[in-house]
């Protein structure tokens, strides 16, 4: 699942391509927009909250409206000049097209696209913590509501996007890794909380405005991560193999929001807590 970086970047590239344009057509190929036409609205804002997509619309004489949608895994928006050829994916896989003048913006594969009033968007994503990208971050908020739930195992808390909007197994896998955590450490037995938080804003931060994600500040390709993606290979610390582990998909906050819980780890550098390991004893 895309994490908050990229959706963040892909709210600048709708921002770039749509922003203050007034739509000329608009195709929105899903059942229940299919005669939808947004044909004279003006594109106010593209904004991210956490994993989801904003796309905010006025017309005179009408509420503001807001073109809600989240990318999952498969999901992506691409920005083309008038005429220039789609390229980006099957066209099957289109459903949602935004004409202007200077550009169009074709959305493939976008999951629970919604049109709805502005003025209610909280309906969609009220339900977010803090959002580590926005202005709304609050370390203390997003400890306070991880420690909530002290029986969570603190990868599980850091996925939950009620707890903090931006999170996925990328920066969730590096950030227990530089923080030295078992992922299966219960929220209960973590001694900072609010570091650890702090700890992915920062790694989320560090990639804002660029599609190269990096947690070692190395770009090169095999080097920009610590454990994620490097099943089996030695860690860049101990030299240990790197471990992963897969289950199943946890139900992040009961909205169609939905992350694969694939773990990496290194065994010695993040070692199970004697608590755990001796039943709590």
């Amino acid at each position: 699942m895309p994490e908050g970086d990229t959706v963040w970047n892909t709210a600048r590239v709708l921002e770039r391509a749509l922003t203050g344009e007034v739509l000329t057509g608009s195709d929105l190929r899903l059942p229940r927009l299919a005669t939808t036409d947004l044909t004279g609205w003006t594109v106010a804002a593209s904004a991210s909250r956490g994993k989801h997509l904003l796309l905010r619309l006025t017309r005179a004489g009408h509420d503001p409206l807001t073109l809600h949608s989240h990318l999952r895994m498969e999901g992506a928006w691409r920005s083309y000049a008038p005429g220039e050829r789609w390229s980006g994916r099957p066209a099957h896989l289109i459903r949602v097209v935004l004409r202007t003048a200077r550009s169009v913006a074709v959305g493939y594969h976008l999951h629970d696209v919604a049109l709805l009033r502005t003025a209610e968007e909280d309906r969609l994503v009220g339900h977010l913590g803090p959002d580590l990208l926005g202005d709304d971050w609050d370390p203390a908020e997003a400890a306070r509501r991880i420690a909530a739930s002290p029986a969570a195992t603190i990868a599980e808390a850091l996925l939950d996007q009620r707890n903090l909007a931006g999170v996925g197994n990328l920066y969730k896998a590096e950030t227990l890794f530089l923080r030295g955590l078992w992922p299966w450490t219960p929220v209960a037995e973590v001694a900072d909380l609010t570091g650890t938080v702090e700890l992915a804003q920062r790694l989320v931060a560090a990639n804002r405005g660029r599609w190269t994600q990096t947690t070692t500040g190395s770009l090169r390709r095999g080097e920009t991560s610590y454990v994620y993606g490097r099943r089996a290979q030695p860690c860049r610390r101990c030299g240990t193999a790197v471990r992963k582990a897969e289950r199943s998909p946890l139900p992040l906050s009961g909205k169609a929001e939905m992350e694969d819980r694939i773990t990496f780890w290194c065994p010695r550098c993040q070692p199970e807590p004697a608590t755990v390991r001796d039943g709590g004893e």
